[in-house]
Formats: structure tokens, sequence, C-alpha cells
């Protein structure tokens, strides 16, 4: 493990940029998300329609695909991207339309009494949505939200195929230098149960609060 120990600071490294791009993706997919699934319940034909349609485009294709089409398919069209700009963009969308369905579930699973209530007190379907829904939402949607983050969190594993040099491109490049593989596969193995551990870690304590406040 000596090779490890002396190289641990370009694995740390990796580990930053993977840690980085699971959040930046995470933060805009919970924004795409959420537009996805209100848009669905709540928008037109027309509009809920393309949410579907996105929906089921990107549940339907591997994120591997996703992840070139974006990078090596739209220069086509003279839109060139860096590489860990496309990796933001492709597991953004993608994590947006995992957590809609999500979003979906739990805005359904409110009870249809308590949007009444609000309603009959004066409270607009927007209003009502955001201090009396979405609340209530959150707090099914936590177990979820906490699987497709650990999930997103080893799918930027994928990225390195596009030079983004996260942890695992990063002991690649140890192993092409040193001709060495066990110990550098074994070292992020374990960066990334600590990183995945401590997520749901905090998922769980972010849930027990808001099992408290609801």
């Amino acid at each position: 493990m000596k090779l490890v120990m002396d190289n641990l600071g370009f694995l740390f490294t990796g580990a930053y940029y993977t840690l980085l791009i699971t959040i930046v993706s995470m933060f805009f997919g919970l924004f795409i998300g959420l537009f996805t699934a209100i848009a669905r319940l709540k928008g037109n034909r027309l509009i809920a329609g393309i949410a579907r349609v996105y929906v089921s485009i990107i549940r339907g294709t591997p994120i591997i695909v996703q992840i070139f089409i974006i990078y090596f398919g739209l220069p086509d069209y003279g839109i060139t991207l860096g590489p860990l700009t496309a990796a933001y963009i492709a597991l953004s969308i993608n994590i947006g339309a995992y957590l809609s369905e999500t979003f979906r579930g739990a805005i359904l699973s409110v009870d249809k009494g308590q949007t009444e209530a609000a309603l009959t007190l004066g409270l607009t379907p927007w209003q009502t949505m955001r201090k009396v829904v979405l609340p209530q939402a959150a707090r099914a949607a936590i177990p979820p939200m906490g699987n497709t983050f650990i999930g997103i969190l080893k799918e930027t594993s994928l990225v390195s195929i596009v030079t983004v040099t996260e942890l695992l491109r990063s002991a690649q490049l140890l192993i092409a230098q040193y001709y060495v593989a066990m110990p550098f596969y074994l070292a992020i193995a374990v960066m990334y149960w600590v990183m995945s551990t401590g997520f749901s870690a905090i998922l769980n304590v972010i849930e027990r609060k808001l099992s408290k406040a609801y």
C-alpha cells in the first residue's frame, strides 16, 4: 500500500472532482426533477406530454450514451463543451429524470384533503403547492433521493471516458504509471464507500429533522 500512500494526494484530488460533479449535478437535477414533476402533474397537455417524453427517453437510454451525445455528438452541430461541463450537463439531465418520478410520487402521496383545505382558506394553487404540499412531499422524497444521490456518486466514474480526472480516472492514470492495479482499485473502492456512507448519514439526519417538523 506504499504506492497508494505516496499518491494519496492525487487520489484525493480525484475524489474532490467526484464529489464536485455529484453535488453540482444533484443541485441542478433537483430543479429539473421538481419542474418536470410539477409539469406532469399541473401542466397543460402539451407541457405534460413533453415532460413525459423527456423522462421516457432519459430513463430508457444508457447514461454512457447520453454522455457521448453531449460530449462527442454536439460538436457535429458546432457546440463544443469541455469534459467537466459535459459531465455536469449529462448527469444533471439524467438525475433530473429520475428525481422527477420521485417528486411526482411524493407529491401524489400528500393527502388531497390538505390541498382542498388550503384552497378553502384562500391560498392560491401555487401557495398551496409551496407551503403545504412540497414541505410534506419532501419528507417522503428523502429516502429515494438518497438512493439516487448515491447512485449518481458511483456513476460519476463513467465520465472518466471523456477524460474527466475524477476518482476512477485518477486510479487508472496511476495504474498506467506503476503497472500495479489492485492497491489503487482497493483504495478507490474504500473512498467511494466512505463518501456513500457519509451521504447516507447526512440524509438520515435531514429525514429525522423533517419527520419532527411534520
